[in-house]
């Protein structure tokens, strides 16, 4: 699979699913990118900005096994990891497999569970593997976790740990529609006559999985790994930060920017990649000052205001060139063959076929300092010099040698 072929098949997703899902393009990219990234995604807005929608669009779109967990204060462990149970007086303990066993995963208001429920996910999350009854079992691949919270009402729910938060590679929220997009959500719904739009599946499984080995041979070039961790290390040393982002953070800008980069069909990441993930990737793992949040300071205003300090590398290493492009031709100092040019054969004149002798350079020692005290200046061929006579040597009976000045080789 070509780079091009990456291209188009996240096009033909994104394509199906602006069917259901309007005038949000540019958060559908995101959650391709992270797709293709093979990480985590957390929607934080207000309620009814299709969420829920989008997730299940994507499951539908892309040929993926979704299920849907409703989060709540009295869910436990065991209702998404599943439990081992007595299927009849007869027959053994069996394991019944919980809702995280699926390629798309749905964790509906994530923040309204208890810490100790959601720890229940990190495992998932982080190793795809969920341990119940002293018992380690693979989930299936691709697998992919897609929370959603309120960010606006926070009675009964419970703040995710950093630990968690970090788990996810991108935090996007969705935002409300335009006037015209949202006069054409209402049409389109009053076409279909019916709440829910089926949606085709243009990839599979396997086409994913396919995708993501595709984006794992993107190259990126030292310049441009210097500039992920400077803007890593930026968010620790900022002054409006209490704790920036951790090496986490650093592979996820890489992930993602390697996302990116395939789904412009390209076999290299830019800077422009990485300023574009720097946001998504980064503001939620950043702990502000308390003085900062109470002057009601972003964490993504504080990653935007980095991205705008740190200098981003001008150029591409010769590796990152797009396949056929030649090299870039890199001036030569005059009087210097370029590297692979032939060599001309020594000849009686100097090395100089064709020409005449080059003419011997002559020293000139400066007026007013002793002779001596460093070496004398050489002047090139051709160089008008002092009046012709006899160049000034030591005194006689000193002992001293006149200096040997070498020929000037073009």
């Amino acid at each position: 699979m070509s780079h091009a072929d990456v291209r188009d098949a996240a096009g033909r997703l994104i394509d199906e699913l602006e069917r259901a899902i309007v005038g949000k393009r540019q958060v559908l990219e995101l959650i391709v990118t992270a797709l293709l990234a093979d990480g985590h995604i957390l929607l934080e807005d207000v309620p009814g900005v299709a969420k829920t929608a989008i997730a299940r669009a994507v499951a539908e779109a892309a040929g993926l096994r979704f299920s849907r967990v409703q989060f709540t204060p009295d869910l436990i462990p065991a209702d998404i990891t599943g439990a081992t149970v007595l299927t009849g007086p007869t027959s053994g303990p069996e394991f019944r497999p919980g809702p995280v066993f699926a390629n798309l995963v749905l964790g509906d208001e994530i923040n309204r569970a208890p810490p100790k429920t959601q720890s229940a996910l990190l495992e998932a999350m982080e190793e795809r593997q969920v341990t119940a009854d002293a018992v380690t079992r693979p989930l299936p691949r691709p697998f992919l976790v897609i929370g959603t919270q309120n960010p606006i009402e926070q009675e009964g729910t419970y703040p995710l740990p950093e630990a968690q938060l970090d788990r996810f590679l991108i935090r996007t929220d969705i935002g409300y529609p335009g006037r015209d997009h949202e006069v054409e959500l209402i049409i389109r719904r009053a076409d279909r006559k019916t709440d829910r739009l089926a949606l085709d599946p243009v990839l599979s499984g396997g086409d994913v999985l396919s995708l993501q080995r595709r984006v794992e041979a993107v190259h990126i070039s030292r310049p441009v790994a210097q500039y992920v961790v400077d803007l890593v290390e930026a968010t620790r040393l900022s002054s409006r930060t209490e704790a920036g982002a951790s090496p986490r953070g650093s592979l996820a800008l890489l992930k993602t920017s390697r996302a990116r980069a395939a789904m412009a069909g390209r076999s290299h990441v830019l800077p422009d990649d990485v300023k574009a993930m720097a946001v998504p990737c980064l503001a939620h793992r950043l702990l502000l000052q308390p003085d900062q949040w109470v002057r009601g300071v972003r964490a993504d205003q504080v990653v935007n205001e980095i991205v705008g300090q740190v200098a981003a590398p001008r150029a591409i290493d010769p590796g990152d060139r797009p396949a056929g492009q030649p090299a870039p031709v890199q001036p030569v100092p005059a009087g210097q063959p370029r590297p692979g040019a032939p060599t001309p054969p020594p000849s009686g004149n100097g090395g100089h076929p064709g020409g005449p002798a080059p003419v011997p350079p002559t020293a000139v020692p400066p007026a007013s300092v002793p002779p001596g005290s460093f070496p004398p200046a050489v002047q090139p061929p051709g160089h008008p010099g002092p009046p012709a006579g006899p160049a000034p040597g030591p005194p006689p009976g000193s002992g001293q040698t006149p200096p040997q000045v070498p020929p000037l080789r073009r």
